[in-house]
């Protein structure tokens, strides 16, 4: 006799509920209102597909081996499947992994009569094991010839070795081949050709359909269309003899033997590319600040663009790609509306969207250099998107676009973790190759794997190209980026009387996560202090420290990066500077305080220079107006024939005007090699500090809601407590179920009796059953706890969906305590 999961889920106890919660958090979004709920979601094909993607290759055979063995009644037995998996792997081995699949509740009921989620046919391959269908339900004569044992293996051995190859191959799974049309002439499918005992012709195979056409003459091979072919059960489970009806049994992943590499030697070699790859996101960042870059109208950034940018940050096509998918997902890029006139000539047309860095960006180059690091691998390893590949192509033809939701791929986080997890399985310094990595992530993972066949490899390059490891291996904080804070049971004990986590909040100490701490001591530390050479060269011996480098942004041009970065003093950075408002001595106070070596004589006198002649024009509006209190300066700006376009005329001794604006003839003053600063109306000096344009704020992708997050949240006191909810809840559907009768005899009750009763329910915070008529006209019955009546309405609970109900009081046709 058959019993329903969710009968079978009522006799559980507690921590075997919770467990299957902890398991499958899938379960617990929404959580179940009751049992019947829980088990109709954990037997539907969405939820069974997702937990049949988290098992093993080991796993997923024996769970195989339960769909063969069942009875006609649909059920199986742990003896049977012990029987049929044991021929290829040890009794240990099967026990786990019958035990980890009745825990996931896809096998349940007592030993001798197992039943399988209806939902495992739907969601599995037809083809338990590799292994076709049985032959009676192929063909009659097939049939026949399988239920001879010893008919059947004088026909197998007697089939030529190209035929035999053939057998072989469909034996090991999966069953069915597809052949030509012309293979199968004049076979009709589900039939076969004559029963053929003799041996085939040594030339058959050069017939057309060679060795196909014989086995199907042979009965060997059932054709099911007109191009396909099907080895029967029966002659699959007689080839695999030798193996095992299940085929090769794995239990335990595949031994690899990757090149060992010094672990030193990679973390210094990850910790040199983490420190790049920060670099190379800021240099791209502010390529698009300078010239934000549009949105195509399929959405993504243009080829054209892409390559736009990598040659300013100084980076590979490839790379640049991966860095701008990384700043995307890590919420420091962003789009937004060119709204403005002005961002024509930086972006398009008013409405037009662009490519901005957002405001979280400024935030997060304010921070230390392990710390955004983290924040961009962090944002890689979480990002549901395939980075495009340049050049790549879609099925169809169509190229695609970087940052476009062509390359969104749900599963992608998924894969970059099994790859990451597959390296921090191994030793320190174990560098696999693709392959290697790939052999054990089929054996972890095969139903997620398939069709990612290429993520070993794309994962291992992405990583490499982060920091994330060096010299193919898994650096020492890369490791801690992927691994889990603490166990589960580390977890538990934390809070282990501590439901609500106030006392581990507490006694959580303070600081940077441990992989920000381990990268950190492996970065140079950052410097607050530069070398100004005598050539006025600017060498930053390490890191800058984040106000060293705005400073440096805005008084020197930058010429080359590395460890030791270099920048060179001119005459338009100096300039650059005193137009955003610093002054002379401001400037000398902050050579002098951040050179640790002496300040050249040259970059004095270059300073002040530059400062003597700085403000010594002016330009207002007027369309512009040119004033100084040097009269013989305007006088020479007058006669200068490079600026005889500007049409410029003398309205005072110290005043020029111009018809054109101020945008005009500022530029233009500057490159005749005038240095004017512009001002108000009031007369005062308007500081040229630029504005960063910024996209608006967003979240990073590594926030967003997974199974494994959701499973990290899910601690025992939680998982107890909605394993109560559920029980409660199925408490009262089954008290609902009683209601009917009971409210029905109670209806033809006054109806201040009804009120009365309601009344004392709310002074007693006591359970009443309700019968009232809704809007349709319909009666219904309902369990709940009256929280207040007033106003003509009666505001109850429902416990079973802890929802608020209210209800009109003339609409109540009877209230009835529970029995």
């Amino acid at each position: 006799m058959t019993t329903s999961l969710a009968d079978h889920l009522r006799s559980r106890t507690d921590d075997e509920l919770s467990d299957l919660l902890r398991r499958r958090p899938d379960l617990t979004v929404p959580v179940p209102v009751d049992v019947s709920a829980l088990a109709a979601r954990a037997q539907s094909r969405v939820s069974t597909a997702r937990v049949l993607e988290g098992l093993t290759q080991f796993s997923l055979l024996i769970l195989d081996a339960a769909r063969l063995t069942r009875d006609p009644d649909g059920l199986t037995s742990v003896d049977a499947i012990m029987a049929m998996a044991t021929v290829g792997a040890d009794a240990t081995a099967v026990h786990g992994a019958l035990a980890e699949l009745r825990a996931l509740f896809l096998l349940y009921g007592p030993d001798d009569a197992l039943e399988l989620t209806p939902a495992l046919d739907d969601v599995s391959s037809p083809y338990p094991a590799g292994l076709g269908r049985p032959a009676g339900d192929l063909n009659a004569r097939t049939e026949a010839l399988c239920a001879d044992p010893a008919k059947l293996r004088r026909a197998v051995l007697a089939v030529s070795p190209a035929a035999r190859a053939v057998l072989d191959r469909l034996a090991a799974g999966p069953p069915v081949g597809t052949v030509s049309a012309a293979a199968l002439a004049g076979v009709t499918p589900g039939s076969a050709i004559g029963m053929v005992d003799a041996a085939p012709d040594d030339d058959a195979a050069d017939e057309p359909g060679g060795p196909v056409r014989r086995l199907v003459e042979a009965g060997l091979l059932v054709p099911v269309s007109a191009e396909t072919v099907e080895l029967p059960r029966e002659i699959g489970l007689l080839l695999r003899r030798d193996t095992g009806p299940l085929g090769v049994l794995r239990p335990h992943p595949p031994v690899i033997t990757p090149l060992g590499r010094d672990p030193k030697a990679a973390d210094s070699a990850g910790a040199g590319q983490a420190m790049e790859t920060v670099r190379r996101v800021e240099a791209l960042l502010e390529a698009v600040a300078a010239e934000p870059p549009g949105v195509l109208r399929a959405g993504g950034l243009g080829v054209r663009e892409i390559r736009r940018l990598a040659r300013a940050a100084g980076v590979d096509e490839g790379t640049s790609i991966l860095l701008l998918e990384v700043a995307y997902a890590a919420g420091l890029l962003g789009d937004a509306e060119a709204a403005t006139a002005k961002s024509r000539r930086v972006g398009g047309p008013p409405g037009e969207m662009i490519w901005l860095p957002t405001a979280a960006y400024d935030v997060w180059r304010a921070t230390s250099l392990a710390r955004r690091w983290t924040d961009l691998a962090g944002a890689w390893l979480a990002m549901p998107r395939q980075v495009v590949q340049p050049g790549q192509r879609d099925e169809r033809d169509k190229p695609l676009n970087a940052l476009s939701t062509d390359g969104e791929r749900p599963g992608a986080p998924a894969n970059r973790r099994v790859v990451l997890e597959v390296l921090a399985g191994l030793e320190p310094g174990a560098a696999p190759t693709g392959e290697e990595i790939l052999s054990i992530m089929v054996w972890r993972a095969p139903r997620r794997t398939r069709g990612w066949e290429g993520a070993a490899h794309l994962t291992l390059a992405e990583a490499a190209a982060l920091g994330v490891t060096g010299l193919g291996a898994l650096t020492s904080f890369g490791r801690l980026l992927v691994e889990e804070e603490a166990s589960t049971a580390a977890r538990d004990a934390a809070i282990a009387g501590d439901p609500l986590g106030l006392r581990a909040e507490a006694d959580r100490e303070p600081g940077d996560p441990e992989v920000v701490r381990a990268l950190d001591g492996l970065l140079p530390a950052p410097v607050d202090h530069v070398l100004i050479q005598a050539d006025l060269s600017v060498v930053v011996p390490g890191p800058p420290e984040p106000e060293l480098a705005t400073e440096l942004e805005t008084v020197a041009e930058h010429e080359s990066a590395g460890g030791a970065s270099v920048h060179r003093l001119t005459t338009a950075s100096i300039r650059r500077a005193l137009d955003a408002g610093y002054s002379a001595d401001e400037l000398h106070r902050l050579f002098k305080r951040r050179s640790r070596t002496p300040v050249p004589q040259a970059l004095t006198y270059l300073v002040d220079d530059v400062a003597r002649k700085h403000g010594g024009l002016r330009v207002g509006t007027a369309g512009a107006y040119l004033r100084s209190d040097d009269e013989s300066l305007l006088t020479e700006a007058l006669a200068d024939k490079r600026l005889a376009a500007l049409a410029l005329r003398r309205l005072a001794p110290t005043v020029l005007c111009s018809p054109y604006a101020p945008g005009r003839l500022l530029p233009a003053l500057r490159e005749a090699g005038y240095a004017p600063v512009p001002e108000d109306a009031s007369g005062a000096t308007v500081l040229n500090r630029p504005k960063a344009k910024r996209a608006a704020a967003r979240g990073s992708l590594a926030a967003t809601a997974s199974d494994s997050l959701i499973a990290s949240r899910l601690t025992r006191p939680r998982l107890l407590g909605l394993v109560e909810q559920i029980r409660r809840g199925d408490a009262a559907a089954r008290a609902a179920r009683r209601a009917p009768a009971t409210v029905r005899d109670a209806e033809g009750q006054a109806h201040t009796q009804a009120l009365a009763v309601l009344q004392q329910a709310v002074r007693d915070k006591a359970l009443v059953w309700v019968g009232y008529v809704d809007a349709h006209g319909a009666t219904a019955t309902r369990l709940v706890r009256p929280v207040s009546i007033g106003a003509g309405y009666l505001r109850a609970e429902d416990e079973r969906t802890e929802m608020l109900h209210t209800m009109a009081l003339h609409r109540i046709t009877a209230a009835v305590l529970p029995s």
